[in-house]
């Protein structure tokens, strides 16, 4: 029983802290299965700290206050790189006033500023005894059996090569990657009230009274601090610090860096603000602490924040205004979307004044109605969205919004599709087709430059294009007389015109928009059939045969099925379109049969070209990571997908192994590498 204990500690480190399992996941269940079943054989000789005493124990009324074993303190905020020199300037002069002189530079210790809820978590003699949240700095909250149940936890510490504390309370952040509060939002069931951010989500899954449920929402956890110590050799540096921690099995960011300036910190500030929503969890600054252990003691401590470190911030991107309308909006596939137009609010120096509330099973699970305080975030391109209602004591509030019955564009009675309501007039809706027609000169599709939504909307109001075939026939004496056009503008739209023409079958393809068709997806059909009149002759067992799913398969039988939709591609090659075939078909090689997803910045190569490698090497591209995916290649600063890709034990490799894979030999010279100082 202890061996296999041993074991499957092992592999949870393996597989939760280092990334690098060894085994299958069937293979680990058998572990378990066996140790198991010895336990209830011999239940007098279960240990505390057995991996299957991780999940279970009954449900209690409360939560009971603990002690912590040292202060928790919070830490001084600071948003201006002048506080940060400031900050630095008071710790060179405590320093000074030490030693007896200026030293040229701060050696720092510098690490991402995790988004979670802060714990305490006690070791006796390597065992783990105690867990309580941080609370008011010296009482928390015992969440003991909710972090057993966290597998990157270890419940036992590993004794060399650093001997552990004979009792150790080390601080860590438990936190909720974004994909899962993503998993979780989206579990919901309708009017269920649900958490409005991963560290929400993470701070109520770990105050859960029932460790089955907490077990039940994939909280991770990372440890920055070693709080107290009894027992065990002391460490000189912070650095000294994360390294025991790390091996002593206890899971450290890979973010952590060295600096030793205030351009130092100012970069790692910036760098690690551009990477943010690259990052799996969420970070909302950065953290800067004195690495040398004397040098902090010398410091001390405020009654709240400690003098040897400080919080960064980043610019806020989440801020509170006022919903004045809502509106719908028909989007290209027919979609009704209801937006809130807001009072115009600056959120991370762009100022919004529109966001999204996504469906009516949206609107009345958040409740928002015109005149609410609202909290709006906006996080990186991802259009603003309204997080929450911010209810006002005493307010008046107007009746609930409700969709239309009606397009608010051409008129027709809307349908409901799931969660979703859709206009059924298709292109005979205005609103569809000018969507329709900027998606069919958008870049990626047949690149007619100047056609944009506004143009495509004109368009439409004058008549002159009444579906995507006419754009192919328009001339500059029906443009100049439009008022948007010149007689340049006119000239170069119908040049751009021309260009598109001559195209590719695949972006063609994409150019039609045909409902959960993507890139991807038109290139994988052309390289299939190598002609237009093939695909549109396919049965859904057709294309499922070549490799297309069945949902896809549907949508695009469904689509040639259409004898409108035919008669527009008849209209197009009538018009002078001609179409190239995929230059290589059915390929094969490495990659053959083979779904691969990029993530991270490739330094050798554009995406783009990368993507084409695979293709020709009879391999097919995503841009999502699913259980159909075969491989991931990780460039610099790789985020969520490859975090996924480990997740669902896809086979990783970086892009040197990439360039091996499809026949090249690795150029270091040309690649960028990201290293952590240590």
């Amino acid at each position: 029983m202890r061996r296999l204990a041993d074991e499957i500690r092992r592999h949870d480190h393996l597989y939760y802290v280092l990334d690098r399992p060894e085994i299958s996941d069937e293979q680990y269940d058998e572990l378990f299965r066996e140790l198991r079943e010895l336990e209830l054989a011999r239940p007098d000789l279960v240990a505390p700290d057995s991996p299957t005493q991780r999940v279970g124990g009954a449900a209690v009324s409360t939560l009971p206050s603990v002690v912590h074993l040292a202060p928790m303190l919070s830490l001084e905020s600071v948003t201006r790189p002048d506080e940060v020199g400031a900050f630095l300037s008071r710790a060179a002069g405590s320093t000074r006033a030490s030693r007896g002189h200026v030293p040229s530079q701060l050696r720092l210790v510098a690490e991402p500023k995790l988004d979670g809820v802060s714990i305490e978590v006690v070791y006796d003699d390597g065992s783990l005894v105690r867990a309580s949240t941080r609370g008011d700095g010296i009482h928390g909250e015992d969440v003991t059996a909710n972090v057993k149940t966290i597998r990157a936890v270890p419940l036992r510490l590993r004794n060399a090569p650093c001997p552990v504390p004979r009792r150790l309370a080390v601080r860590g952040e438990v936190l909720m990657t974004k994909d899962a509060f993503r998993r979780l939002a989206s579990h919901a069931a309708p009017g269920e009230a649900t958490f409005a951010n991963p560290r929400n989500a993470a701070a109520g899954s770990l105050r859960q009274l029932d460790p089955r449920v907490t077990a039940s929402r994939r909280l991770n956890v990372l440890f920055y601090d070693v709080l107290a110590s009894a027992g065990g050799t002391p460490l000189a540096t912070h650095e000294a610090e994360l390294d025991a921690m790390r091996a002593w099995g206890l899971p450290v960011s890979d973010e952590i860096e060295e600096v030793e300036s205030l351009d130092g910190a100012l970069a790692y500030h910036d760098a690690m603000e551009a990477r943010r929503e690259a990052l799996p969890f969420e970070v909302d600054g950065v953290v800067l602490k004195l690495d040398e252990t004397a040098a902090r003691e010398r410091l001390g401590t405020t009654a709240r924040h400690p003098r040897w470190a400080l919080a960064y911030k980043f610019a806020p991107r989440e801020a509170t205004t006022t919903v004045r309308d809502i509106i719908v909006q028909v989007g290209r596939t027919g979609t009704l979307t209801p937006v809130a137009v807001l009072d115009p609010v600056s959120i991370g120096g762009v100022t919004v004044g529109r966001a999204t509330l996504h469906n009516a099973d949206e609107i009345s699970r958040k409740d928002v109605r015109v005149g609410d305080t609202v909290r709006v975030l906006r996080a990186g391109d991802v259009i603003p969205e309204i997080v929450a209602r911010v209810p006002r004591a005493g307010e008046h509030r107007r009746q609930p919004f409700e969709m239309p019955e009606r397009c608010p564009s051409c008129g027709a009675r809307v349908r409901r599709e799931g969660a979703f309501d859709r206009c059924p007039a298709g292109l005979s809706c205005r609103a569809q087709l000018a969507s329709a027609i900027k998606h069919f000169g958008s870049r990626d599709a047949l690149d007619i430059g100047g056609l944009g939504q506004q143009n495509a909307e004109l368009l439409v109001d004058c008549g002159l294009v009444k579906d995507v075939a006419d754009v192919l026939g328009l001339r500059e004496s029906d443009l100049v007389r439009l008022e948007r056009f010149a007689a340049l503008s006119a000239r170069n739209l119908v040049t751009a015109i021309e260009r598109a023409k001559h195209t590719e079958l695949a972006r063609f393809l994409y150019a039609l928009g045909i409902p959960g068709i993507g890139k991807t997806s038109a290139r994988d059909l052309a390289a299939a059939f190598g002609d237009l009149d093939a695909i549109m002759h396919a049965t859904e067992a057709d294309l499922v045969r070549e490799g297309m799913g069945p949902v896809a398969a549907l949508s695009v039988a469904t689509f040639f099925r259409e004898r409108r939709n035919r008669a527009v591609v008849r209209e197009c090659l009538a018009r002078g379109l001609t179409l190239r075939g995929p230059t290589v078909r059915r390929a094969v090689g490495p990659l053959a049969g083979k779904t691969v997803v990029f993530t991270g910045a490739l330094a050798s190569m554009p995406r783009a070209e990368a993507e084409e490698r695979v293709r020709a090497l009879g391999g097919r591209t995503s841009s999502s990571v699913g259980p159909k995916v075969d491989l991931v290649v990780a460039g610099e600063d790789a985020g969520t997908k490859l975090a996924r890709a480990r997740e669902l034990g896809i086979r990783t490799i970086d892009e040197g192994a990439f360039r091996a894979l499809i026949g090249e030999e690795s150029s270091h010279g040309q690649r960028r590498h990201r290293t952590r100082a240590r």
